[in-house]
This record gives structure tokens, C-alpha cells and sequence, in this order.
């Protein structure tokens, strides 16, 4: 289960591979890590390296200490969603469908509103970041390149807001968020399918139209939602 550590920085490294085991599912909530001589004996490294790591993954809301029970993984009510190191464990182990759910339903609450805020406020060089992005994204040749520039598309958006707290929520969450653009590019018949969605989400920026571009925003959402739930469904689906 354990793997053995062979890196620079070992409580670093203690954390990812850590990390990575509870988040995937592999240590579940509500069991305990092995004694801590035994852990850092099978993971190559000293315990001091190790309690560093425990004290990063405590900090995380991954892992508790108690003094008779052991460290034991908390219940991933108690996961620190939003924070970079848990979020990225998470697309690497493949996000399950409910993560996908509610990463899909958090862009539909933000990202209609950042859209329209973009529209009131976007100055000309903002507005330039965000038809470069959408030209990228025409000219893709794979789907590679495609979801690098959608992931700028919506970056640049959120940008013109001129509000920092949209830009730090999207530094938080860009790597999930372009998980899930990969996603649906990769599950679409066609990855450039929804290249007529942004080009009206970034007319209506361009025109200073908030509701049209939030009205946009949202079927881009939607439509990204739909084509991966119609696929989980044709997954799902019993075969003939």
C-alpha cells in the first residue's frame, strides 16, 4: 500500500504519496495509519520527515492524532476541499462523478456572475486576454490544446472582473477546474462543440451586455455539465 520514499525533500514527498492514498480512497475515513516507526520503516524515511508530513496533512483536515486511538483519516467532511495539494489528489485519482457534480454545480454559481461582472468592467487589454483565449481555442488542433485554452478562456474572464477574490478562487481551484475542462473535451464527439457558447459569452463582453453574458455563461456551463452526465449515462448504461 505504501510506497518508499526516494525523493529531496521527504516530508514533501511523505505528503504526496500520503496524500494521494487517502484522498483516492485507498486509506478510507475512519482508519488508521500504521504506528509511526512502522509507516516511516516502510517509507524509507526518518520519523522526524515524517511527522512533518503529519503535521501538514493534520493541517489539511486529512488526518487526526490521538494518544491512545493513533492517527487515524478523518471523514472528508472535515478535507480541506479547496485546498490546492487535496484538490489535485483528487483529479489524479480520476474524480469520481459526485466530485465532478459539485464541481460542475460550484462554475454554475460563480462563473454566470463572473461573466457579467466581466462585461461591466472589463478594460481593453482584459478584453484582448480573453479574444486571444477564445482564438486559441478555434485554432486547437487536439483536444490538448484545446482544453489549455479554454482553461485561459475562463481565467481570463474571471480576471475582468477586477475582483481578487474570484482571481485567488480560481488560482485555488484551476487545477479541478482544468480536469474537468479536459473532461468534457475528452468525452464530446466533437471537442470544439461548445466553441460557439464562448464566442457569444465573449460578444457579450465585448458589448458590455452583463445579462447577455451571464445568460451565456450559463448554457456553457450547462452544456459542459450535459455532455459529461451523457456520457456517465451511456457508461452506465447495460449492454445489448
Amino acid at each position: 500500500m505504501v510506497k518508499p520514499v526516494v525523493v529531496r525533500n521527504l516530508h514533501g514527498q511523505v505528503v504526496q504519496e500520503l496524500g494521494r492514498l487517502i484522498v483516492g480512497g485507498e486509506i478510507a475515513p475512519g482508519e488508521n495509519l500504521p504506528r509511526e516507526e512502522l509507516l516511516a520503516e516502510r517509507m524509507k524515511v526518518s520519523r522526524t520527515a515524517l511527522r512533518e508530513a503529519m503535521k501538514v496533512l493534520s493541517a489539511k483536515g486529512l488526518i487526526e492524532s490521538r494518544q491512545k486511538t493513533g492517527t487515524r483519516v478523518r471523514d472528508t467532511l472535515h478535507w480541506n476541499q479547496l485546498d490546492a495539494d487535496v484538490l489535485a489528489w483528487r483529479c489524479a485519482s480520476m474524480p469520481t462523478d459526485d466530485f465532478v457534480e459539485k464541481l460542475a454545480e460550484m462554475r454554475e454559481i460563480i462563473e454566470p456572475a463572473a461573466a457579467a461582472a466581466a462585461a461591466r468592467r472589463r478594460d481593453p487589454e482584459q478584453l484582448a486576454r480573453i479574444e486571444a483565449a477564445y482564438e486559441a481555442m478555434a485554432a486547437a488542433k487536439d483536444r490538448e490544446e484545446w482544453s489549455v485554452a479554454d482553461l485561459a478562456f475562463h481565467e481570463a474572464v474571471l480576471h475582468a472582473t477586477h475582483n481578487e477574490l474570484m482571481v485567488s478562487l480560481f488560482s485555488v481551484v484551476e487545477t479541478a477546474l482544468g480536469s474537468y475542462l479536459e473532461l468534457s473535451a475528452r468525452k464530446a464527439i466533437d471537442f470544439k462543440y461548445s466553441l460557439p457558447h464562448h464566442k457569444k459569452v465573449l460578444d457579450a463582453i465585448r458589448r458590455r451586455q452583463p445579462e447577455v453574458a451571464r445568460e451565456a455563461m450559463q448554457k456553457t456551463v450547462a452544456d459542459s455539465r450535459s455532455n459529461i452526465r451523457r456520457h456517465a449515462k451511456s457508461r452506465s448504461a447495460p449492454k445489448a
